[in-house]
């Protein structure tokens, strides 16, 4: 897979870079919203990663400027400004998700492989549901049967993980590696402690519990 990052942080753009290769992402860099723009036209790319404040064109205008173009390349907005307001301004400009600065790298990953399987599809997919359970990527909220939920980033990431492959049962491994980011067992209570915390959040108070564990295999969320 092809990546564009349009960051003028050029030790974190090739941070970023380092990180991604080693999981088998192939990254072009740009300093600024101008050769990000021009970069971005080649249409060489499965997804661009744009940071919003850079010179000579920052980013908004420049996806601005690619959409107007015709160019439907999905974009994730990479940015320190992360209020509500921010993450709509980014998506209303054109893009497609919003990261807010500093991330976890198996977010990120998750997120650009996200795109990517949007791109293949054809849909752009901000909006996660399994029965009465919702999650919006844009506001990074959860609400069941209507009511919010307060989850803590990590929690989040859990969720997100589990409403991703919802129906199927996903194992202690997977998620170490998904969410975690560990690729060894570091032999602590690290999973039951969140899944229950998890479990506490989306399923006291409703009358049919959706976080099941699976008996030697590890865990499925269900309506």
């Amino acid at each position: 897979m092809r990546l564009l990052i349009v960051e003028d942080d050029l030790e974190a753009a090739r941070a970023m870079a380092t990180a991604l290769a080693e999981r088998s992402f192939d990254c072009a860099l740009a300093s600024d919203g101008e050769a990000g723009l021009k970069e971005a036209r080649t249409g060489r790319f499965d997804v661009l990663i744009v940071d919003r404040m850079m010179p000579r064109l920052d980013g908004l205008s420049m996806v601005e400027a690619l959409r107007k173009l015709g160019d439907n390349t999905p974009v994730l907005f990479l940015s320190a400004l992360g209020e509500i307001h921010d993450r709509v301004s980014g998506l209303n400009a054109g893009g497609d998700d919003y990261l807010v600065k500093p991330y976890a790298l198996a977010e990120l990953v998750a997120r650009v492989e996200a795109l990517a399987r949007r791109k293949e599809s054809g849909g752009v997919q901000t909006l996660l549901k399994i029965g009465d359970l919702e999650m919006d990527l844009i506001a990074r909220e959860v609400r069941r049967a209507g009511v919010e939920i307060d989850l803590q980033p990590r929690e989040f990431q859990l969720l997100e993980f589990l409403m991703r492959h919802g129906g199927q049962s996903v194992t202690r491994t997977m998620l170490l590696e998904k969410v975690w980011e560990y690729h060894f067992d570091p032999q602590t209570n690290v999973i039951d402690v969140h899944i229950s915390r998890l479990r506490g959040k989306i399923d006291k108070g409703f009358d049919r519990p959706m976080l099941q564990t699976v008996r030697g295999a590890g865990y499925r969320l269900e309506a």
